[in-house]
């Protein structure tokens, strides 16, 4: 395929890309050579970005692959292509030059290291813990590195049945049996569950379990929820990072700064969610999926099918990434922004 080919697709209009993406015609699209293509004489290998979340690999063609371009349908150009957003394995994430103290890094700068990724995942509740970010955490401890679930809440008043104080029980031996199984620990603030309190007293405690732990990565809520625990927990989480890494802060351990945030992928935090990282988590889903089964909530006892839901959302994330299972992950805009010598 020639150089002209490939810069006249680069041309064709935003609605025609649109249909045949089956994108929404409100989708920003842009095309970007990378530092990678190589040019020869019968074919070409390169990226192309599409609203910063999708990406394309042309593939091979003789001579008479303008004429194949020409005259290719959806469906084949679909199936010649490999489609999916930026598909990062948390092991090789390393914090790059220049980052602020208590701020996450840009996801610009991406280097190879040695060591895997210690995840911490931290929400409003246990179930929302192992259900939505369990998967990255089980994945890190699979890859050699260290895996944390800190609920602020036992998420005790979940049950319409069951009394607060055994359910509380229940949830707490539960997660404690999860983290068990997959090689985690785990973590519990004692604030009563729909009244998670985003102050400073809660963001130090968290920002103390940062320090102690000091993950590299850090899963949790995004802030588009209709939950009121949720949205507090995001907000708490975002200013204990920023806490963390402040060496000004003098507490019982030192500062340490924490290389990536993502905001995990729950029904309940739905608003405004738009994934840009899928996360291959096939090595581990058994495992994450047998862990979860250790609630009583996920069978669907409180009213909403978690089981059916997640399980199902790890294949739909799976199918659009080219992996088997897939989570789907929201960076924080920041992280989003690239560092190159060229493009």
């Amino acid at each position: 395929m020639s150089r002209d080919v490939c810069e006249r697709w680069q041309r064709q209009s935003h609605e025609d890309w649109a249909m045949m993406m089956m994108l929404p015609p409100q989708w920003p699209v842009r095309f970007a050579w990378m530092p990678e293509q190589r040019w020869g004489d019968d074919k070409i290998t390169t990226e192309c970005a599409i609203g910063s979340a999708l990406f394309l690999r042309a593939r091979q063609h003789d001579a008479q692959g303008d004429k194949a371009m020409d005259h290719s349908t959806r469906r084949s150009f679909l199936k010649d292509l490999s489609l999916g957003t930026a598909a990062l394995s948390i092991a090789g994430e390393q914090q790059g030059p220049g980052a602020m103290p208590g701020r996450p890094s840009s996801g610009g700068f991406e280097t190879k290291s040695s060591a895997a990724a210690n995840a911490m995942a931290i929400a409003a509740h246990p179930g929302d813990a192992f259900f939505a970010m369990g998967a990255p955490a089980a994945l890190s401890v699979q890859l050699g590195g260290h895996g944390v679930f800190l609920s602020l809440s036992l998420g005790e008043r979940g049950s319409s049945t069951v009394a607060p104080e055994r359910y509380g029980a229940l949830q707490r031996e539960a997660a404690e049996r999860a983290a068990h199984s997959l090689g985690a620990r785990v973590e519990f603030l004692s604030y009563p569950d729909g009244e998670i309190p985003a102050n400073d007293e809660a963001t130090l405690a968290v920002c103390d379990l940062i320090r102690r732990y000091r993950p590299t990565v850090i899963v949790t809520h995004w802030r588009g929820s209709w939950h009121k625990d949720h949205l507090a927990c995001y907000q708490i989480v975002k200013d204990a990072i920023f806490y963390a890494g402040l060496p000004a802060l003098v507490r019982q351990q030192p500062a340490c700064s924490v290389s990536k945030l993502y905001f995990a992928d729950n029904w309940e935090d739905a608003t405004g969610f738009a994934p840009d990282t899928y996360l291959d988590v096939g090595p581990v889903f058994d495992r994450w999926a047998d862990a979860c089964a250790l609630f009583p909530m996920w069978r669907g006892e409180t009213g909403f099918r978690y089981n059916d839901y997640y399980r199902s959302l790890a294949v739909e994330r799976g199918c659009l990434s080219g992996f088997t299972h897939a989570v789907a992950l929201m960076s924080p805009p920041e992280q989003l922004v690239r560092h190159v010598e060229g493009l």
